[in-house]
């Protein structure tokens, strides 16, 4: 019977982007316009604008700024970017300019399929940092891709800081081998 070495797995949980508009909006007028729209100036300077599907929640400032979050993929977010301004359009709001979306951050959790030595990794990892009276996990600074993972002794991680779906699988690929290299991760049976 052949082993074959079980691979780990991701998922992301949040894509966060930023969206230029490049025009200034009327927030009082959209926040009259759409009946679900959340505004109290006096609390937060934003307009929030939440979607069920995707299920997202978007800060739209009158700077033309907007900030979109809950997006469970890059596409997730163009989704929800062009169903916005479609709303926006549909109540009267003009939008002059196509939206200038960039991902800021993604937020995945991944399981490395194995339990690991958090006490040997933090020795052996350069760039890591490990007080477990502190945090349960050890924070690992990855040049490339250039995110933070937090790795648990039971092979779960959460990884923050990518800005593209491929450099979370790229950042959860290189820590499985990286950390099996080392001889600290322990592949479950």
């Amino acid at each position: 019977m052949i082993k074959i070495a079980k691979q780990p797995t991701y998922e992301i949980q949040n894509v966060v982007a930023s969206v230029t508009l490049n025009q200034r909006l009327d927030l009082e007028k959209i926040a009259e316009r759409i009946p679900h729209a959340e505004y109290s100036p006096e609390q937060f300077p934003g307009l929030v604008l939440r979607l069920p599907r995707p299920k997202t929640a978007t800060l739209i400032f009158s700077s033309g700024k907007m900030v979109c979050t809950g997006a469970k993929s890059e596409a997730e977010v163009q989704k929800a970017v062009k169903s916005i301004i479609k709303l926006l359009k549909a109540h009267g709001i003009d939008i002059k300019n196509e939206p200038i979306i960039e991902v800021q951050n993604i937020v995945a959790s991944a399981n490395l399929r194995g339990t690991v030595d958090l006490e040997r990794a933090a020795f052996l990892l350069e760039n890591s940092m490990y007080e477990p009276e502190q945090f349960p996990g050890l924070i690992y600074r990855m040049s490339d891709p250039k995110v933070v993972l937090l790795i648990f002794s039971s092979g779960k991680v959460v990884c923050t800081g990518a800005k593209k779906e491929e450099e979370v699988r790229r950042a959860v690929d290189n820590i499985h081998k990286l950390l099996k290299e080392q001889g600290v991760l322990f592949e479950e049976p």
